[in-house]
């Protein structure tokens, strides 16, 4: 077992680069091309309050603290360059626990096609922290312009990392917890190792679809709404039987007596992304992203957020952090 105090600082940053692609201690900037902008996101993750290394993977966390931020980029339609990484290191944490963080952090940085990596280590008092910067580079300008009817697609299945989450915290206290995690696998996974449409910017111009809006699905989707009516200036609807939902939610939620629509709505940490697209790109969204779920659509400014149930009422939508008496 290597020890932090006898490696040092540079010795243990270039072991963790060696066989990668990556050069440790490089520059890590870029220039955007031609008709680019560059835009940036980050991402700060605390042991205690994001994730807890009690039932967390150390490899997934190190991975999901990439999609975190990638997902930020590809609402923003720009392709991923660069990677920024800071891990704050406690004393209880060696070298190989390290190693196996940044091997996760790795593997996402080369799925999205990450031209550039840096890493930097300092200690912390207060567990594991880990601080990812990434750049990318997107268009100047947006590509369409949004407008009522534009079709609203989610990537993936909002609630299910919130479900995921359930599992796990109960699972700390339970006796036998290896049933409960072989059902509702794919619930935890959603949590442990959230996923993203690799190169999706990539892929949608290739296909010709040009999303009018776009936005991290990171707080629940209620919240996510609110963010892209704020951004267009135009209200949307949401159809709640259009919502998908991943294996297990229903027979989990029935027992912990939770609504799925309303952990769909008001979970977190699914990391999926919600984007209008014009509805006269739908044959060529339908061919494909066939993977893709239309739930709904931007609507008149009037309209503001809401949930259509299957029963046609509309529920205005609300989330924490956003005024109570007008969200849109």
């Amino acid at each position: 077992m290597q020890d932090f105090s006898q490696l040092g600082r540079r010795e243990a940053i270039r072991l963790l680069f060696e066989g990668s692609k990556f050069e440790p201690f490089g520059d890590c900037s870029f220039v955007p091309g031609d008709g680019r902008k560059a835009v940036a996101a980050s991402r700060l993750m605390l042991e205690g309050i994001d994730f807890d290394l009690v039932y967390f993977p150390l490899k997934h966390l190190g991975y999901k603290s990439v999609v975190c931020v990638t997902g930020e980029l590809y609402a923003a339609q720009a392709v991923p360059e660069t990677l920024a990484v800071r891990l704050g290191l406690s004393a209880k944490l060696d070298f190989e626990q390290v190693k196996e963080v940044w091997s996760g952090i790795l593997a996402a940085t080369e799925e999205f096609g990450y031209s550039k990596l840096s890493l930097d280590l300092q200690p912390s008092q207060t567990g594991l922290t880990i601080s990812v910067n990434a750049c990318g580079a997107a268009p100047l300008e947006p590509l369409a312009a949004p407008a009522s009817k534009d079709l609203l697609c989610i990537t993936g299945r909002p609630g299910a990392a919130y479900f995921g989450l359930q599992v796990l915290e109960k699972g700390k206290t339970a006796a036998d917890t290896q049933k409960e995690l072989e059902r509702y696998r794919m619930l935890v996974a959603a949590y442990l190792r959230p996923e993203l449409p690799a190169a999706l910017p990539a892929k949608l111009a290739e296909s010709g679809i040009t999303p009018s809006a776009a936005c991290l699905v990171d707080r629940g989707l209620a919240d996510a709404l609110l963010r892209l009516t704020a951004a267009t200036g135009l209200g949307a609807k949401v159809y709640a039987d259009r919502i998908p939902f991943e294996s297990g939610s229903f027979e989990l939620g029935k027992s912990l007596d939770i609504d799925p629509v309303s952990a769909a709505m008001n979970g977190g940490e699914d990391f999926c992304i919600l984007f209008a697209v014009p509805i006269s790109q739908y044959e060529a969204l339908r061919h494909d992203f066939q993977a893709f779920d239309i739930i709904g659509h931007l609507a008149q400014a009037d309209v503001g957020a809401v949930l259509v149930t299957p029963d046609g009422l509309e529920h205005r939508v609300s989330a924490p952090g956003w005024p109570t008496d007008d969200n849109s």
